[in-house]
């Protein structure tokens, strides 16, 4: 996502992680923990995000956060997984209650056009290659209708 970032910000783009503990416990750190885990474990070697990474936060459930619910029940936006249960979720999943258009696990990804609404969503296991074409085939589309 850092390359991602580089490559594309000095077209207005931006990205913002939002770290979460819904999904298999994976977050328990506090905020600093973190970035810290980021930098020397994982992926470790110095690494730290060169975009805006907010506090940890519920994504799903009763306490998620607001952004998350305006991008999950936008009517343009399609749900990537279709047709897909989350399949059993004791022990994986810690919200309730459970929705269908829910973040289904860490790194869904989604974008937002520069009015605000959401454009595209992408599953967790979509490769940053895919997403990159789809975004620079959004803004191929944005230049055409200007």
């Amino acid at each position: 996502m850092n390359a991602l970032h580089e490559e594309l910000k000095d077209n207005g783009f931006t990205i913002l992680g939002f770290p979460c503990n819904q999904f298999g416990k994976q977050e328990p750190g506090s905020d600093q923990e973190i970035l810290s885990g980021l930098m020397h474990v994982r992926p470790g070697n110095g690494f730290l995000p060169n975009f805006v990474l907010f506090q940890k936060g519920d994504v799903n459930g009763l306490n998620e956060q607001k952004v998350y619910t305006f991008l999950k029940v936008f009517f343009f936006l399609p749900h990537p997984s279709h047709g897909q249960s989350f399949g059993n979720p004791t022990g994986r999943l810690f919200w309730e209650p459970l929705k269908v258009n829910d973040i289904k696990w860490n790194f869904e990804k989604f974008l937002v056009g520069p009015d605000g609404k959401p454009v595209m969503r992408w599953f967790p296991r979509v490769s940053v290659s895919d997403v990159r074409a789809d975004i620079l085939r959004y803004f191929s589309l944005c230049k055409k209708t200007k």
